[in-house]
């Protein structure tokens, strides 16, 4: 398993200057609504609209005046490509559209697509635009009143800031760390665990919530032995991914079994209902039975890392 995936991480990849400075401005959409190089990703419950063609997914660049008053929009930075559509340069908004401007749109409704299950088949620079845009747009979702005061909350500084409209207090995006593991045995094979909420025959890396007061590193053998009974020695960091379904940033890990433990399969029967040992031939010949993590996952990059290659889904 290579030290680092990050550079082959779909939800990884990003081409855009986020131009932090530009969202201090007091009048800034104002500002890009009269600019004709700016371009809006409209998203609506959880999705993003698609350009028409689907052979080559990407996504549809709006112009402002396409765009209703009164939604809820995100500055997300300017282009960095040299791209006849969106020039380098180009400013480039959300917008958090609802369900009669989405079909005021008029477009067909199968061009919402999921970032969670497209996202790998996007360009570098539309996969960092989505997960940018639907991460914040999460966030806004459930800061619409402070967690502090109950007081209402209003958006500020483009989209990356919510102000207690009592008190003036600011407050900022926040992100959920979570770990993820491949581990493997003294023969080299992976464990992978069915969790509750999936399809019986669903198997994926074990994961987990980091906990307040924890390193990445604690987190990881605390899950583990939480979910599955295995006690893993000398857990190493092989990359990240954003993973805003709703507000996870993943930190991916692979590690070994502590040799001096007993580390029998112990699924905790709440989280993990089935776990397994698969060696690469064993993974190999049971595609036809068993259902991988998606390909936007981190999940998947670890365990073909492991593998050694693409595995074809069945």
């Amino acid at each position: 398993m290579h030290r680092s995936l990050t550079a082959r991480l779909p939800l990884s990849r990003y081409r855009i200057d986020r131009d932090h400075l530009t969202r201090e401005r007091p009048r800034l959409f104002e500002e890009l609504g009269e600019d004709p190089r700016t371009r809006v990703v409209a998203l609506w419950r959880g999705e993003v609209l698609i350009a028409e063609d689907d052979e080559a997914p990407a996504l549809e660049y709006l112009t402002t005046d396409a765009v209703p008053e009164g939604l809820l929009r995100i500055y997300l930075g300017r282009a960095l490509d040299v791209d006849p559509a969106l020039p380098a340069g180009s400013p480039i908004v959300a917008a958090v559209f609802d369900d009669e401007t989405a079909k005021a749109l008029d477009v067909d409704i199968a061009r919402w697509r999921s970032p969670r299950t497209l996202g790998h088949r996007l360009g570098d620079r539309d996969a960092g635009l989505a997960i940018e845009a639907l991460g914040i747009a999460n966030w806004h979702e459930t800061h619409r009143f402070s967690p502090r005061t109950g007081h209402s909350t209003t958006p500020a500084k483009g989209g990356w800031v919510r102000i207690d409209d009592e008190d003036g207090q600011e407050m900022f995006p926040r992100t959920d760390a979570a770990i993820i593991v491949g581990i493997t045995d003294a023969q080299d094979r992976l464990v992978l665990g069915s969790n509750a909420l999936w399809e019986s025959n669903r198997f994926s890396l074990l994961a987990g919530f980091v906990e307040p007061g924890e390193s990445l590193e604690a987190a990881v053998v605390r899950e583990v032995f939480e979910e599955t009974g295995l006690r893993i020695v000398d857990p190493q960091y092989v990359g990240s991914q954003p993973w805003p379904f709703p507000a996870s940033l993943m930190l991916g890990f692979r590690a070994t079994l502590d040799a001096d433990a007993e580390n029998l399969l112990r699924p905790d029967g709440t989280e993990i209902l089935d776990l397994r040992w698969f060696s690469r031939d064993d993974l190999a010949a049971g595609l036809d039975s068993i259902l991988l993590p998606g390909r936007t996952s981190i999940a998947r990059a670890i365990i073909e890392d492991w593998f050694g290659g693409p595995l074809e889904d069945s």
